[in-house]
């Protein structure tokens, strides 16, 4: 199901396209049988605001006019088309950074109704890649933000910071017969994190999609996601289903920890930058921190 702004915005938007019909189908006639009789009785020598006055229309009508068209492109443009996402963490830096403000292309995975999310028009699905946007398996009413790394069918093995993959036989029969690592280049700069733990940036190749990752060098993780009489660090991925990380491979609470991702549970594909502030985050005392100092125009634009 939606969350609770889709939920809002349908009924709003319902509700007052309901008002302005039943007015304009149920009491407007009447307005204007009253005002013809006023401008037959003068002759037409009748002020206009005379006339609104002999039949005014109500202001809960009158503000359903008005805001409906609005209201209703919104819904159309925010359920169908692209939905505004703000991203709240860094679990998927380098790509994305806190204050990033993205557009998610909402009928990339398929066309769903804006409540209850049921596909009304089918699409493409994820290739192995995208950066998706979905609804936290654990409670529906977050949203996440991850890339897809593992389709159904596949296997997916993370070990010393690497990643490897198996693909389905139906998809990838010439791949298919042992696990593929998937390349990855290790950058020499490395950082110092919050924690005291020694970052690395990497660049992987995922796909067709190469893109920046960081990670610990230090630590060597068991990810408490198992599945039935499987391995640690090895998953196979239902059918219908998806494995999702983010590319701050060390700092993601990702499918490595709640498992998988109902296609149902899709929202889109994030396409473009449309905003990138830095907040204050304690540089000057008197500000909150939530207050924007900068914007990184640098950030504007499409994502990978």
């Amino acid at each position: 199901m939606a969350g609770y702004f889709a939920i809002f915005l349908v009924v709003i938007t319902v509700a007052c396209g309901l008002i302005w019909l039943i007015d304009a189908k149920l009491y407007a006639p009447a307005r204007r049988e009253r005002i013809a009789i006023a401008q037959a009785s003068t002759a037409g020598n009748i002020a206009l605001d005379e006339l609104e006055k002999i039949a005014p229309q109500p202001v809960i009508a009158e503000t359903a006019q008005s805001i409906f068209p609005v209201l209703f492109l919104i819904t159309i443009f925010r359920s169908f088309l692209f939905e505004p996402f703000q991203i709240p963490s860094g679990s998927m830096m380098p790509t994305m950074l806190v204050g990033d403000f993205i557009l998610v292309q909402k009928y990339t995975y398929g066309v769903h109704d804006p409540i209850w999310r049921s596909e009304l028009i089918e699409m493409d699905t994820p290739s192995r890649g995208d950066i998706a946007v979905f609804k936290y398996p654990e409670d529906e009413r977050l949203d996440y933000i991850k890339r897809v790394v593992g389709l159904p069918g596949d296997k997916i093995v993370y070990r010393n910071k690497q990643l490897f993959i198996q693909p389905s036989c139906e998809r990838e029969p010439e791949r298919c017969k042992e696990l593929n690592v998937m390349p990855m280049e290790s950058d020499s700069v490395y950082e110092i994190n919050a924690y005291g733990e020694t970052v690395a940036l990497g660049t992987e190749l995922l796909g067709e999609v190469e893109h920046n990752i960081l990670f610990n060098i230090n630590n060597e993780y068991g990810y408490p996601f198992v599945q039935a009489n499987g391995k640690t660090n090895e998953w196979l991925v239902p059918e219908g289903h998806y494995f999702m990380m983010g590319d701050n491979r060390d700092n993601s609470q990702d499918s490595r920890f709640w498992g998988f991702v109902r296609e149902d549970q899709l929202v889109g594909k994030a396409v473009f930058i449309w905003m990138s502030f830095v907040y204050n985050d304690g540089a000057i005392d008197w500000l909150p921190n939530w207050i924007p100092i900068d914007i990184r125009f640098s950030r504007l634009g499409t994502v990978q």
